[in-house]
C-alpha cells in the first residue's frame, strides 16, 4: 500500500517512496545475560511470549512492525508521532503486567528501552533478485535507533527527539528535558525529552516533584553555571534519590567543577 501496489506480487526490488514517519525502536535490557542463563529453545519461547505481548500494541496505535532484530522491534508511524508515543506508553505498561507474572514464577522482570524520533525517511524494497525485504533508510531512522541506546546512558525508558517533540502537544503527555547530544555518528546535536506515563506510579510522583527544579539545573548546566547547577540537582535527588538522570547529572557537575 505504501508502495501504491495494488498486490504484494506487484512490488518489486528497488522500488520505494520518500514519506514523513516516526520510527521508534525497543530493545530488551541486558539482553546477552538473560540469554546465558537460559537454553536456545527457551530464550526462543521467551521471546515469542514477550512479542506477543507488545507486538500488537503497535497495530493498536496505528504503526505497523517494521522488522524484528533479535530482541529488539522496529516499529513505523504515519499519521501522527502522537500514535507512536501512545505505543510506546503501552508498551511499557502491558510490560509491567507481563512482568508481574514472571515474578510470580520466580523469573526477573526484563526491562525496554524505546527510542522514538520524527522525520523524512525512504521506505521500500532493499537487497537482491534472490532475497529482499522492506525497510525504511534515512538519518530519521538513525536517530531512532541512537535515541534506544541513549535510554541506556540516562538509565529512562523511553527518549524521543525534539523532532517528534515539535509535533505533539506537550499537555497530554510527562515529559521533561533530558539533554542536547550529537549522537554517534551525526554532527548536530540535537534536543532529547523523556516520556514517563509509562514508569511506575511511584516513579512518576518523584518526576513530577522535581520536573521544575530539574529542568532549572539543566538550564544551569547548560550555561556553565556547574556549582548553581549541582545545588538544583543534589535538591532533585533529595526529594527523589532514585532518579538516574539526576544521579548523572550530579557526577558531571562535580567533574567540571574539579577540572575547573
Amino acid at each position: 500500500r505504501y508502495l501504491n501496489r495494488q498486490s504484494i506480487n506487484d512490488v518489486e526490488l528497488g522500488d520505494c517512496v520518500e514519506k514523513n514517519m516516526s520510527i521508534l525502536f525497543s530493545d530488551v535490557r541486558a539482553f546477552t545475560s538473560l540469554a546465558e542463563s537460559k537454553s536456545p529453545s527457551e530464550i526462543f519461547h521467551f521471546m515469542n511470549d514477550y512479542l506477543k505481548i507488545v507486538g500488537p500494541v503497535v497495530r493498536e496505535n496505528h504503526g505497523f512492525i517494521d522488522k524484528y532484530i533479535g530482541d529488539a522491534i522496529m516499529a513505523l508511524f504515519e499519521k501522527s508521532p502522537r500514535h507512536a508515543v501512545w505505543a510506546g506508553i503501552k508498551m511499557l505498561e502491558r510490560l509491567e503486567v507481563y512482568n508481574s507474572g514472571l515474578i510470580k514464577k520466580g523469573i526477573p522482570a526484563i526491562r525496554i528501552g524505546i527510542g522514538l524520533n520524527t522525520g523524512r525517511v525512504m521506505i521500500g524494497t532493499l537487497g537482491e533478485a534472490n532475497r529482499m525485504e522492506s525497510t525504511v533508510i534515512s538519518d530519521a531512522v538513525n536517530l531512532a535507533s541512537r535515541l534506544e541506546g541513549l535510554t541506556k546512558v540516562y538509565g529512562v525508558s523511553f527518549l524521543i527527539s525534539q523532532y517528534t517533540l515539535d509535533q505533539l502537544d506537550p499537555r497530554e503527555f510527562k515529559i521533561r528535558i533530558i539533554d542536547k547530544v550529537a549522537v554517534k555518528g551525526r554532527q548536530q546535536a540535537v534536543l532529547i525529552y523523556e516520556i514517563y506515563d509509562g514508569d511506575s506510579p511511584a516513579e512518576i510522583t518523584g518526576k513530577n516533584a522535581t520536573k521544575k527544579l530539574f529542568e532549572q539545573g539543566w538550564y544551569l548546566y547548560q550555561d556553565m553555571a556547574f556549582e548553581q547547577a549541582l545545588i538544583s540537582f543534589k535538591q532533585c535527588q533529595q526529594i527523589y534519590p532514585e532518579d538516574n538522570v539526576a544521579r548523572l547529572y550530579i557526577e558531571r557537575c562535580q567533574s567540571m567543577i574539579t577540572s575547573n
